[in-house]
């Protein structure tokens, strides 16, 4: 049985967002087009993806990986684009993560073989779905989590369909979000992966951003603490699965660095584990959240590579881009741009303006102070210094935060090359 994408054989409209006025481009030709959004080509708004950005992101990420003696599955959740996920592997990922079965599907039917289920299914009916999906790739090699005798249950259904001889099951941590609580609660979880058939202990795995809070210092005392647990886990582990090789996975994109430091010196001191962190977002950057993550991540050290350090805030850079046209200048102070929470991000901090265009020349003079205030539907609000020349038609490239909730509002992200030309277009696959 094989899957197919939805996007075989694609050709591009004005059905998706972005796209002009063309008669069924051919998703592989859109390079031919030479189009350029700063020069308003494109129908905006339109969200971009700076290629030399990402790839700059990815090799710094790799490499600090293996310095820190981990691994990574990144997180496709974020982009939902298989094209990408593909391309990570192939510059060295060990695998990648998803967050529930049909992003599995997505996943597996574009070709990947290792997936981490960084998540619980649900119940018996779950099961049966994953079951079904998994007896149609006998050649996955899959991991996923659980947090009870229940969640368990589930998993063992799944083996039971798919016909596995075996189905890695990480015990999964918890603070904030799902997993155990407390040993009681690990010792049960353990106890019913032994218990089952068909399921085998493949390690532990928590989510260290689910224990931070608004105080730094407090979350690190948090994280601190939920690192402790994981290790105590992994030992209970270890000792009903002696000979295994085991993971040990967390790591989202703001903490990473704790993770490792914490539980690299463990995976080594066994000989036998490794630690998969599942970063996502930063291979994206931004100009919020995640530039604050960065910060942070500074406060602490930096990056440590090969022995040298290396700021994170400078060294990771935004790849996304999100350009819109501006449409009325109603009030002195005011103008109207055309985009809006259907477009962009906004859970974690506004697009934040950044280079201002006319005719496809930038105009620096433009570029402040201007700022968003807020956001309707498909209007963006900005606040203009009454004097400025910002005029209709001016295009604006704006900055966002969090790539996770502006990427699954965009069924395709078109590629830019240094030159700012779209060289591709990478369709999402959300659901």
């Amino acid at each position: 049985m094989q899957f197919l994408s939805r996007w075989d054989g694609q050709r591009l409209s004005t059905t998706t967002r972005g796209i002009p006025s063309i008669d069924g481009l051919p998703i592989e030709e859109i390079a031919s087009q030479d189009w350029q959004p700063s020069r308003g080509d494109l129908a905006l708004p339109a969200l971009t993806l700076d290629e030399t950005s990402f790839a700059a992101n990815r090799d710094l990420f790799l490499r600090w990986c293996r310095s820190a003696g981990g691994a990574v599955a990144p997180h496709a959740k974020t982009p939902m684009s298989p094209e990408l996920a593909r391309s990570l592997r192939a510059a060295g990922a060990w695998g990648t993560t998803v967050a529930n079965i049909q992003q599995a599907a997505v996943l597996l039917a574009s070709g990947e073989r290792r997936l981490l289920l960084a998540n619980e299914i649900g119940g018996l009916a779950a099961g049966r779905r994953l079951g079904a999906l998994l007896s149609a790739y006998p050649d996955v090699e899959f991991h996923a989590f659980a947090d009870s005798p229940a969640a368990v249950a589930a998993l063992a259904e799944a083996a039971r369909i798919a016909a596995r001889h075996e189905l890695s099951v990480l015990v999964e941590l918890g603070a904030g979000r799902a997993g155990a609580r407390d040993r009681a609660a690990v010792e049960t979880t353990i106890a019913a992966v032994l218990a089952a058939d068909r399921l085998v202990l493949g390690g532990v795995a928590t989510y260290e951003g689910a224990a931070a809070s608004q105080d730094a210092d407090e979350s690190l005392r948090a994280i601190a603490a939920l690192m402790e647990r994981t290790i105590e886990t992994f030992v209970l582990v270890r000792a009903e699965a002696p000979q295994r090789p085991l993971i040990m996975s967390a790591g989202g994109s703001a903490y990473f660095d704790t993770v490792a430091q914490a539980l690299a010196p463990v995976a080594r001191a066994d000989g036998n584990a490794s630690v998969i962190l599942r970063s996502g977002a930063l291979f994206f950057a931004d100009h919020g959240i995640y530039a604050r993550a960065f910060a942070e991540l500074d406060r602490r050290g930096g990056l440590l590579i090969g022995g040298t350090r290396h700021a994170a805030a400078e060294s990771f850079r935004p790849a996304l881009t999100l350009w819109a046209e501006v449409l009325s200048r109603p009030e002195a102070s005011l103008a109207i741009a055309g985009f809006g929470m259907r477009d962009a991000s906004f859970d974690q901090g506004l697009p934040v303006p950044l280079r201002v265009f006319r005719d496809g020349v930038e105009q620096q003079e433009l570029a402040g102070p201007l700022s968003v205030t807020r956001l309707n539907d498909q209007h963006a609000f900005l606040s203009v210094a009454p004097d400025s020349g910002l005029a209709v038609g001016d295009i604006i490239a704006f900055g966002i935060s969090h790539p996770c909730t502006c990427l699954d509002r965009w069924r395709v992200i078109l590629g830019l090359d240094a030159d700012g030309v779209v060289t591709r277009a990478l369709p999402t696959q959300f659901g």
